[in-house]
């Protein structure tokens, strides 16, 4: 396969220091819209699958293509400079709950040639736009346990993390992403999974490709949800020299504020991004939280204007309106300066 769209990776770090990137905003909210039946997400092809499918999108990618390229292109004419791929869930181990495992490899590099046929298109050599390799948590975690009675008992390994999460980033690959993205980390023991995992895929390649890291902070402790500090998080994530390290989901972004500047400080070498969810969860709202556009938008620029961002998105209830207001208000500020080298991230290519 032609590995020539990767090479758009290494332009990031230079981009990042002349404006703030725009991330797209929620998938499963924008998918929620198209209120889909279980017909839609079975098909023909897994017509007499035994488990209900319905709500499984990463499987969307194999029967409803249509509605990920019309979302993806909602989000590019927002003005989104990079689109996240949706693969939140598509696991092996996140698959196992549909009995699907088997077509985690297959959903991967599905959704990864739809977002780059859609990148592709709307770039344009003054606005080059990004497919990014979503990589979600999954629903196991390495360091908690899932019997409050057995503090010590465990429903997954390193290992096994491991190699679910290289599975993943095979299939991302090969559909032909400019980088990866581990977001809504809440156990940074299954973070480094994905970590280790990247590195033995670009080791094997030869490709070295962009990785953004993305924590998220639970509950107004400010920590996650495996007991660190967003300093903390850093300091046991920065080994692996992410493109950029940031913040998303569980909070919106006036609670996300003081974590994200804790984090604008001591992550001094790094590009920092922010996508906060719409607010607070709100289920009269047509997007299930209590933000709209504008306010979403002012609250991340006042990130900006405070010198906190590199990157900024949405995610859970942030729509292309959220993104759309959000890129044009951004526009104006110029991107938060690092302290130190000018970015973790050196491209390599194979040889």
């Amino acid at each position: 396969m032609d590995r020539a769209p990767y090479t758009r990776g290494v332009q990031l770090p230079q981009l990042l220091t002349r404006r703030i990137l725009i991330i797209d905003g929620a998938m499963g909210t924008m998918i929620q819209r198209y209120r889909l039946t279980e017909d839609d997400y079975r098909s023909e092809r897994l017509r007499d699958h035994p488990k209900e499918l319905k709500g499984n999108n990463e499987l969307l990618q194999l029967t409803r293509p249509d509605v990920l390229r019309e979302i993806h292109e909602h989000y590019l004419a927002a003005g989104a400079d990079i689109i996240e791929t949706n693969t939140f869930g598509a696991t092996s181990i996140a698959q196992e709950d549909y009995g699907l495992s088997r077509l985690a490899r297959e959903m991967n590099e599905a959704a990864a040639r739809i977002a780059r046929a859609c990148a592709d298109a709307a770039s344009t050599p003054d606005k080059p736009r990004f497919v990014a390799g979503a990589m979600g948590p999954t629903p196991r975690t390495a360091s908690l346990s899932p019997d409050v009675n057995d503090p010590g008992a465990r429903n997954v390994d390193f290992e096994t993390l491991r190699a679910a999460y290289l599975d993943q980033a095979q299939g991302l690959l090969e559909g032909g992403v400019d980088l990866f993205i581990v977001e809504t980390i809440f156990d940074t023991l299954n973070a480094k999974a994905a970590i280790f995992a990247l590195d033995e895929l670009m080791e094997a390649t030869g490709e070295r490709l962009p990785v953004i890291l993305s924590g998220t902070v639970t509950d107004a402790s400010g920590r996650l949800l495996s007991g660190q500090t967003v300093e903390a998080f850093w300091h046991s994530v920065r080994h692996a020299q992410p493109l950029a390290v940031g913040l998303n989901c569980a909070l919106g972004a006036a609670l996300m504020r003081p974590y994200l500047e804790e984090l604008a400080k001591v992550a001094g070498d790094t590009f920092v991004s922010c996508y906060p969810n719409a607010g607070l969860p709100n289920p009269m709202s047509e997007t299930g939280f209590d933000e709209t556009p504008g306010v979403t938008a002012a609250l991340m620029e006042g990130f900006a204007s405070e010198g906190f961002l590199n990157l900024a998105g949405g995610c859970c209830g942030t729509t292309p309106e959220h993104i759309a207001q959000m890129a044009q208000r951004l526009s104006a500020y110029r991107p938060r300066c690092l302290h130190g080298a000018a970015g973790a991230f050196t491209a390599r290519s194979a040889a």
